[in-house]
């Protein structure tokens, strides 16, 4: 009986530890797929150069367009590299705050292919208008995403670039935010979002009107700002730059007219041309008969905001400043 009774006793100790390792065994399963989240998957992005297979979310980004660092920072993320800013050194006074220890990896016409290896990113960020010529190049370092064109909504580029660093919920919530402060701005502005607006950029050597497919057009038509009839007119029949820009003559001043004017020179450090160029044609007695300049509604504002960095940082700042511009007027 006592022999039986240790037989019994040893066979259910046996059982009692073979169920133990079983589920230490099952924990350890557990922990180890807890270490495989969503994030740390692998996932498939389709671009303008086909599909980048990105292991898992990506934790050193280079980018290499000025908007696409600023979507970057606006999802909390800072690049190891990033292309110079068209304007300032190296970058925009309104986010050189946050891009302290960014290595400059060339500007988004000549990135430097050396550069860009020696960070050892695991993910690059383009722009096929911009760097189709070294996407190969570029894809053999590290998955590589392009965007199509810079041209048009950037919302379109900023959505992509999420999916490639695997942030669309983060995305997604600052393109709500930037939706709902268009909305702020536009509920201010009142009746004044049905004003004719303008647009003018001064360059070295040339002047250009700015309509709705260029970075502010494409907000004020959020905003339901409407176009002067001689400037829809004058997109229509000239196809060349589609509904972005035109490079006209003085001849063409008197076009420039509306109901408010919003005009900017793009004048790089130590290019003093385009600011000839503003002084020469603001200068101009057919500018100056202007009834938008004689109403004192022709406003000069930053190149840089409202126009060259082209991302959801200058987007919203723009929103500001068109604010403070008009609904103090």
């Amino acid at each position: 009986m006592r022999t039986y009774s240790k037989a019994v006793l040893a066979l259910v100790t046996a059982l009692f530890l073979v169920f133990m390792a079983a589920c230490g065994s099952n924990g350890a399963s557990k922990e180890d797929s807890g270490s495989n989240s969503k994030e740390e998957k692998a996932y498939t992005v389709k671009h303008a150069m086909g599909k980048a297979e990105i292991p898992k979310t990506p934790k050193r980004v280079v980018v290499l367009t000025n908007e696409g660092t600023e979507a970057l920072l606006a999802m909390g993320i800072k690049p190891v590299g990033a292309v110079q800013s068209w304007l300032g050194d190296p970058w925009y006074d309104h986010i050189k705050g946050d891009m302290k220890g960014v290595q400059v990896v060339g500007t988004e016409s000549e990135v430097s292919i050396e550069k860009i290896a020696a960070l050892k990113p695991d993910l690059i960020i383009g722009n096929k208008m911009r760097q189709e010529a070294v996407y190969d190049q570029l894809s053999q370092i590290a998955p590589t995403v392009f965007s199509e064109t810079l041209r048009g909504d950037w919302k379109e580029n900023f959505e992509l670039y999420a999916k490639a660093t695997n942030k669309e919920a983060k995305g997604k919530e600052v393109l709500a935010d930037f939706d709902q402060h268009v909305n702020d701005v536009k509920e201010k502005l009142g009746d004044k979002v049905n004003q004719q607006v303008s647009v003018v950029r001064f360059m070295p050597g040339t002047a250009r009107i700015y309509y709705t497919d260029s970075f502010s057009g494409v907000i004020f038509k959020q905003l339901g700002f409407k176009r002067t009839p001689e400037q829809e007119k004058m997109f229509k029949d000239n196809s060349k730059l589609g509904n972005l820009a035109v490079d006209v003559g003085k001849e063409v001043i008197p076009k420039m007219d509306g109901d408010v004017m919003f005009y900017f020179t793009y004048a790089p450090k130590g290019d003093n041309e385009g600011v000839a160029m503003e002084k020469e044609w603001t200068n101009d007695p057919l500018w100056k008969n202007l009834k938008v300049s004689k109403a004192g509604n022709a406003h000069k504002v930053s190149d840089a905001v409202w126009n060259t960095a082209g991302g959801v940082i200058a987007a919203n700042q723009m929103l500001d400043e068109l604010e403070k511009i008009m609904v103090d007027k």
